[in-house]
């Protein structure tokens, strides 16, 4: 069966759309009632991700509200950590928290590559149940986080602001370092492979904690990993989509390891962005989540600042540079997905028809 919208898949390929795709990091999420009315219900954060059928609800709900061109599966990038075996919690105030941070080799021995059929498998439970209740609407889309942000966690044993920890390994004991993230890029690979497998059809990589690294170390222990998944998965013919928070200074090399979208956070220019890598790459973003709290007519003015800065050119996916804030109205999203299909309609016909003339 084809999809009913296939802006997203057009996009990737570069193709031309008759309106800019839009869909949002963390759509599904606290800032949404309807959310917070299933994440109650559903006890601990991790019941939520581990119920398939809770989870495809949260998923589902904000394209009941919004004219989205994408599904993101709700899920946590932390899942295969978790399946390793370092005991994932949801602390209240603080985030997540390993129980059994890696500290030593040992540690690192210890770790086995999930099964993501077995030990994942309520993750690819949702895939499905989500691909069977979208219909073939719009795509659904897949992620893992990198080997580099996952390993910032293992090592961290949670959020951190300093990143201590995980620097100190890097320049101490890199061969410790390049091992852990080794197992992470197998296990990812596998992971999004399942989810391939079960239907997703995108899949994006978030590599949230590359931008603290100098240049030289994003090269050895980001990026290097990121390329590696990449490779592991282009005989799946399924587009992939590479995200670095504060990457934008390595947006040439990301585009260089074979995938079909980079994403770009705020601090880039979206125009040098496509100056810089041309039709090498879709590029998704880029809009500061924060102006999602500012007046509708502010919000519209920056779409239309986005799509015209990014021009009449294919291959342009429209989202926040990074993930929405809980405490957003849900009026100005609607706002904001309203005004891209608007604006890049209306200009999209109105060069076609200036080409036809």
């Amino acid at each position: 069966m084809m999809l009913k919208n296939d802006r997203l898949l057009k996009a990737l390929k570069r193709e031309p759309v008759d309106a800019t795709p839009v869909w949002i990091m963390r759509q599904a999420g606290r800032y949404l009632p309807e959310y917070r009315a299933i994440r109650a219900k559903a006890g601990a954060f991790m019941n939520l991700c581990k119920t398939p059928e809770l989870a495809c609800e949260v998923t589902i709900q904000p394209l009941e509200r919004f004219d989205l061109d994408a599904a993101i599966l709700f899920s946590d990038i932390l899942t295969i950590p978790d399946a390793m075996g370092l005991d994932l919690q949801f602390i209240e105030g603080e985030g997540p928290h390993f129980a059994h941070p890696i500290k030593t080799q040992a540690d690192i021995n210890k770790l086995g590559t999930p099964d993501p059929e077995q030990d994942l498998g309520y993750v690819m439970d949702a895939v499905r149940l989500v691909k069977k209740t979208l219909d073939q609407r719009v795509p659904l889309i897949g992620f893992a986080g990198s080997p580099w942000t996952l390993a910032t966690y293992m090592i961290e044993g949670g959020s951190s602001k300093e990143f201590r920890q995980i620097k100190k390994m890097a320049f101490n004991e890199p061969a410790m370092l390049h091992h852990l993230l080794e197992k992470l890029a197998a296990s990812v690979a596998l992971y999004l492979e399942a989810q391939i497998r079960a239907g997703v059809d995108v899949v994006m990589v978030f590599d949230t904690w590359g931008g603290i690294l100098i240049p030289r170390d994003y090269q050895e222990f980001s990026l290097r990993y990121l390329q590696h998944i990449v490779q592991a998965l282009q005989h799946h013919n399924v587009p992939i989509i590479l995200f670095t928070k504060n990457g934008g200074q390595w947006l040439e090399m990301i585009a260089n390891t074979g995938c079909q979208g980079v994403g770009i956070d705020w601090t880039v220019d979206i125009a040098q962005a496509r100056a810089r890598v041309g039709h090498q790459v879709a590029l998704q973003g880029n809009m500061d989540p924060a102006i999602l709290y500012a007046k509708p007519e502010r919000i519209v003015q920056e779409v239309n600042y986005i799509l015209n800065a990014f021009g009449d050119h294919p291959g342009h996916i429209f989202n926040l540079g990074h993930g929405i804030t809980p405490d957003v109205d849900p009026d100005n999203v609607k706002v904001l997905v309203d005004a891209v299909h608007n604006f890049s309609s209306s200009s999209s016909s109105s060069s076609s028809s200036s080409s036809s003339s």
